[in-house]
């Protein structure tokens, strides 16, 4: 027999809220190689991250991958560590907080942020413990991937139904799918590279890199591919870039499987040999700076481009936590919120009277 969560879970008595569960992928708690390996056990063995028969996925897994790769993630992790820990954690801490007194000031609805993590912490299943503790009575879940894939939004959204498939009251669910071509998207990151460039001169190439998924996945129907180049596109159009001052590619692949091309990497070794005296570089996939833009794309990438002969190279800061973001996000929720729901919660003298009644008819809350 399955058992439900919730006891007590309606109160008559209860001021209820909107709940936004704002999702980001996850870090490890440490840049240790034990903490490392236990991140990637539970990222890497997602089946929509890795679409593989679980068997000899298992095996490949714990008998190969967890054994050698934690050491050198480990070293990643330790050249872009900071005094408050991952730097995606962290930022990603400051945007929901950020968020959240930017929401508060829309009264009169009553809007509650938690932040999670797909993997590791904060997990989302305590996140959404805590908003039901608030009174959370609908659910808006925030996945921060402005492009759709299954390895990652549709990810978020199967942890979600897991957890509430056990709940015993359920909140009313929306769900944001993706804003890869939203206005404020785009001009948020028009104008971080517009700043970028305001005391320097513009470079030879402005190359907009994306994280990779394997090719086969985009063939079996992933529509990843297509919003990142739409994406790039609005931006070079916002930004007023001809085809030749521009560049999309796609980084941090693993395995020897083709992933999505051309490699960043790659074109930034051909870019090097070409002697290119000036690139620039910005993430327009990533919300918050992380181990694959800090490290994989400044540290990284930086030194391959020089070493092959290329010039000046210049990362372009995530959106993070910027007032840019916050007011992309608020008005983001702000849309999907529209027509959902009572704008202004009971009054208390009404909650107070309806668990009157309630009471009155034997319930205890």
């Amino acid at each position: 027999m399955t058992s439900y969560s919730g006891i007590h879970d309606f109160r008559h008595d209860q001021d209820d809220c909107t709940g936004v569960l704002l999702v980001n992928l996850g870090t490890t708690a440490a840049p240790t190689p034990a903490a490392v390996r236990r991140y990637l056990a539970e990222f890497l063995w997602d089946p929509r991250v890795v679409e593989m028969a679980r068997p000899l996925w298992w095996l490949i897994l714990h008998g190969v991958i967890l054994r050698f790769r934690p050491a050198k993630v480990a070293r990643a992790y330790q050249a872009i560590w900071t005094e408050e820990g991952s730097p995606l954690r962290a930022i990603s801490e400051r945007l929901g907080d950020a968020l959240q007194k930017r929401l508060s000031e829309q009264a009169p609805r009553r809007i509650e942020v938690a932040l999670a993590m797909r993997y590791g912490e904060p997990c989302i299943e305590k996140a959404l413990q805590t908003l039901r503790e608030r009174g959370m009575r609908r659910l808006l879940v925030v996945p921060l991937y402005p492009q759709y894939s299954a390895t990652t939004t549709a990810t978020v959204f199967d942890e979600v139904a897991r957890v509430l498939q056990h709940w015993r009251w359920l909140p009313e669910l929306r769900f944001i799918q993706h804003y890869h071509d939203h206005p404020h998207y785009i001009r948020a990151l028009a104008d971080s590279v517009r700043r970028h460039w305001e005391d320097r001169t513009p470079p030879e190439k402005l190359l907009m890199s994306f994280h990779g998924i394997p090719k086969h996945y985009f063939l079996a129907g992933d529509p990843y591919f297509c919003e990142c180049q739409k994406s790039a596109r609005l931006l070079a159009d916002e930004l007023g870039l001809s085809e030749d001052q521009w560049q999309l590619t796609f980084q941090s692949r693993v395995g020897r499987e083709e992933w999505l091309k051309p490699y960043t990497d790659k074109t930034l070794a051909a870019w090097g040999k070409r002697k290119m005296a000036a690139v620039d570089i910005i993430c327009p996939g990533f919300s918050v700076d992380c181990l694959e833009t800090l490290e994989e794309i400044d540290q990284q990438n930086r030194e391959l481009f020089q070493s092959r002969g290329g010039g000046d190279f210049s990362y372009i800061p995530a959106l993070n936590d910027s007032p840019a973001q916050v007011e992309l996000l608020a008005e983001l929720i702000s849309e999907y919120l529209r027509g959902w729901g009572p704008d202004q919660a009971d009054s208390l003298e009404h909650r107070q009277e309806a668990q009157r009644r309630a009471q009155a008819m034997g319930a205890e809350h």
